[in-house]
């Protein structure tokens, strides 16, 4: 019997090497970074990347989602504890999702509601129990997540002064980089998926922070649609992903 399975692992070992010749080598890495959003496809896209052994970083919101629920609802700790234990990162994308609109008072930033929801003036304690509540919300949800010291502004749209609060709160903006954009969010009739995907294998070069959605709701093709394509075109070019460094890439 010993010798039955030596000789069984002797003979797959040429196969093995000959899968491992095929990878081709890490030339660059890429920054996946994913906002909650409408979340519709998130399922979807967490199985493709699951499949292609992608590590992302998600920046989580309490935004509402397709299911009539919210994304740091009770109901979505199954889904969250998943993706901790899949291996991504996690940061915040601010509790409720409003955006920054301009610095009335020194250490003061104004905070309004896109669904005209009200609007507030932040200071220190303010801007920090914003950016604060998501992430504290995903640890009693998936206890196991990791969370790391980074934040993003809704639309990635901040002020001189949201930047410098929060980073005596201890967290560092991290936004998109040149190419960083695949377009999830533009309107399909006049950016089909055939056109992104494309665009996003031949422009994202090593050191991109990508950003994309769990799923947009005005977007009636899905980029989820050609994640997959565009995940295998990079890694066929040598570009491997990893969940973003602590510090942030700038």
């Amino acid at each position: 019997m010993r010798r039955r399975a030596l000789f069984g692992a002797l003979a797959g070992a040429p196969l093995l090497a000959r899968r491992a010749k095929a990878q081709p080598a890490c030339r660059g890495t890429v920054y996946l970074t994913i906002d909650t959003g409408w979340s519709r496809e998130a399922e979807q896209i967490a199985g493709i990347l699951r499949q292609r052994g992608v590590r992302a970083t998600l920046f989580v919101a309490d935004e509402p989602t397709y299911r009539g629920d919210r994304t740091l609802d009770d109901s979505w700790g199954p889904f969250w504890r998943a993706r901790a234990a899949e291996g991504h990162a996690f940061a915040s994308h601010t509790w409720r999702h409003w955006y920054f609109r301009g610095d009335p008072a020194s250490g003061k930033v104004r905070y309004v509601s896109s669904q005209k929801a009200g609007e507030e003036v932040l200071d220190y304690a303010a801007l920090c129990a914003e950016l604060r509540r998501p992430t504290d919300r995903l640890k009693q949800l998936a206890p196991a997540a990791q969370v790391l010291p980074l934040w993003r502004a809704p639309g990635g749209i901040t002020t001189p002064n949201a930047i410098a609060l929060a980073g005596a709160c201890g967290l560092r903006h991290q936004s998109w980089t040149a190419h960083g954009f695949w377009g999830d969010e533009l309107d399909s009739t006049k950016h089909p998926n055939a056109e992104l995907a494309r665009r996003a294998i031949e422009r994202t070069r090593d050191g991109e922070v990508v950003v994309l959605h769990w799923g947009i709701r005005s977007r009636r093709e899905p980029f989820a649609g050609v994640l997959d394509e565009v995940i295998a075109g990079l890694q066929a070019r040598g570009l491997c992903f990893a969940p973003l460094p602590a510090e942030g890439r700038a």
